[in-house]
């Protein structure tokens, strides 16, 4: 993570707080998701190759290329199911007035 771009000192315009914020956000996010990616890899490897070698054999690289795509599946599955709950929650709580 870079300072200079989360003080806004970078030689262009300062950032203001809030955008200071959403940046910070963003990269957290973003380092959340390569993390949670680099998990993913390391268990999918770990069942399908239980042998390291030089190369992955064919059955090896199947394994791998379909262990990544159950998760995908699996984590797509919880969150449109995350995302149509939340959507249904707000929209049957009420509006507030300011």
């Amino acid at each position: 993570m870079d300072l200079s771009s989360l003080t806004g000192s970078s030689g262009g315009a300062k950032m203001s707080a809030q955008e200071r914020k959403e940046t910070i956000k963003a990269q957290v996010t973003n380092e959340l998701a390569m993390a949670n990616a680099q998990q993913l890899i390391e268990k999918c490897y770990a069942k399908c190759v239980p042998s390291p070698g030089g190369s992955l054999s064919s059955k090896e690289q199947q394994c791998l290329s379909r262990c990544l795509e159950r998760y995908f599946e699996a984590f797509n599955l919880v969150s449109s199911t995350y995302v149509r709950r939340v959507a249904s929650e707000r929209e049957s709580v009420p509006a507030t007035s300011a």
